[in-house]
């Protein structure tokens, strides 16, 4: 159903108050005859024609109780509206049932109600429901104070723990994915500064002998077609290499290069092989008629490609620390406002790096992302929130071991996001609870039963989305739809 398909009902006139009709209904049967009376003095009872009797977010302004007919409640999850009761017993009630609790928190219906057919309810004003659960049950209200409030402050509380272990799970991770390629680019500047003295010693060498300026013209040349060769390097297996760095060490032992192996393993990382040494021995001789001293040459040129197979290595590692840190800024939102419209895809990358650490080398993720999804409108570093909660739930599911599938696609005007894992599944007696509040299968101690809670606030309460589990074993899916165009956001 859709909102489009509803109309307000029409209230028609008020009837009589008929207190023992108001005495045979579960709410009222143990009221006193006083009490019966009032409830008639100060409510009505109203016929309603079929359609809508209160909207989900309007303020909360009555109580109402079913006497006769049919309602439906509903809960609206984008422009969709998802049936959550529907039911003809008589006494059952809806609206502003928190009144009691007056301005401490919002009195806004949190459903919506329609009559599926002409039907009868008492109403009473949420004022007077207020008064009559302050005068008549003080005790009941304080207890249902204590409940409502603490149950609040205990998810408030225990949430922000969560928040807070997840921060720190994330921090350790990201320290740890910064400090490899950091400790990289140290290691490598070290090394650098030692193969840099070791090109001017090798050409301090070099321009001792008796050489003129067209062996150094050919040195620079050969030098720089090294430099290519670096930046083309072919990716080569283990066998492979070893293989090559055989043949490098067995034509530098054959040329009077002594301890040739030491240059063999650099030259093959940069894609140099035998015959380019060949052609580097010709021009070198052409250049020097009279003889060259090959081998001070040639360890010049493995100086000058190690340099150059460094300068890559810190290249590639500062751009891994500019990536990380980037995907850090992208997840946490820090810098930018709160509500946004934003890719998707953007974020659901920069929680994977975040989680890199965390998915280790025994998770497979595999993408299928419709890049032809449009911006979506909302609060970016919550939905990474719930991107957070889903992954981690899959990879504890399948014991760190497994395939975890991320898609995206469009459904009409709902983006979907779905997170597939290759874990044993959720037993079917459990589905109807992973979204309980404190319900947890995790061990005492690794987990606060409240990851699926918080997410699911956030995906229906504050994006009107709508999240949705199917599970079976070997492939569970998690899917999260979102409004692509509603403005309507929960402030």
């Amino acid at each position: 159903m859709t909102t489009a398909e509803s109309s307000p009902a029409q209230e028609q006139a008020k009837e009589q108050c008929n207190g023992d009709e108001l005495r045979t209904l579960f709410l009222f049967e143990r009221l006193n005859p006083d009490q019966i009376a009032w409830l008639c003095r100060e409510g009505r009872v109203v016929r309603v024609d079929a359609g809508e009797v209160y909207t989900e977010g309007d303020p909360a302004t009555c109580f109402y109780v079913l006497l006769e007919g049919t309602v439906v409640l509903y809960r609206r999850i984008g422009s969709s509206e998802v049936e959550v009761n529907r039911t003809s017993m008589r006494g059952v009630y809806g609206g502003a049932f928190f009144a009691y609790l007056g301005d401490r928190t919002p009195q806004v219906y949190n459903n919506s109600m329609r009559a599926a057919a002409p039907s009868r309810f008492f109403v009473l004003e949420a004022a007077k429901f207020a008064e009559l659960m302050h005068d008549w049950f003080p005790m009941a209200v304080h207890l249902l104070e204590g409940l409502f409030f603490g149950t609040k402050n205990t998810q408030e509380a225990i949430g922000q723990r969560e928040r807070l272990l997840a921060l720190g799970s994330l921090s350790a991770g990201l320290t740890h994915e910064l400090n490899n390629p950091a400790a990289a680019a140290v290691r490598a500047t070290g090394t650098l500064h030692e193969r840099l003295n070791g090109l001017r010693r090798g050409l301090a060498e070099i321009a001792s002998g008796p050489h003129d300026g067209a062996v150094l013209a050919a040195l620079l040349r050969l030098q720089g077609a090294e430099a290519d060769l670096v930046s083309h390097a072919p990716t080569l297996g283990p066998l492979e290499t070893s293989d090559r760095e055989d043949e490098i060490s067995d034509w530098l032992d054959d040329h009077g290069v002594t301890d040739g192996w030491q240059l063999a393993s650099s030259f093959v990382q940069a894609g140099v092989d035998t015959n380019w040494l060949d052609e580097a021995d010709q021009a070198l001789r052409a250049a020097a008629p009279a003889g060259c001293d090959l081998a001070a040459a040639l360890r010049w040129l493995g100086d000058t490609v190690e340099t150059e197979l460094l300068l890559t290595e810190i290249t590639d590692s500062v751009n891994r620390i500019s990536n990380l840190v980037g995907a850090a800024r992208q997840y946490s939102q820090l810098d930018r406002a709160p509500y946004q419209v934003v890719d998707v895809h953007e974020l659901l990358d920069s929680t994977l790096v975040m989680l890199g650490d965390k998915l280790g080398s025994g998770i497979t993720v595999v993408k299928h992302y419709d890049r032809s999804l449009p911006r979506i409108p909302s609060y970016p570093a919550e939905l990474n929130q719930v991107w957070t909660n889903l992954i981690d739930n899959a990879v504890a599911a399948m014991s760190g071991s497994g395939t975890l599938t991320i898609t995206t696609s469009r459904d009409g005007d709902m983006a979907v996001i779905e997170f597939a894992d290759t874990g044993p599944g959720v037993p079917e007696e459990l589905r109807e609870r992973i979204f309980e509040p404190f319900f947890t299968t995790k061990p005492v101690g690794q987990g606060t039963g409240l990851g699926l809670d918080i997410s699911s606030r956030i995906v229906v309460a504050r994006h009107h989305g709508d999240l949705r589990l199917k599970s079976e074993p070997g492939d569970t899916r998690f899917q999260v739809r979102l409004p692509l165009t509603d403005p309507s956001v929960t402030q």
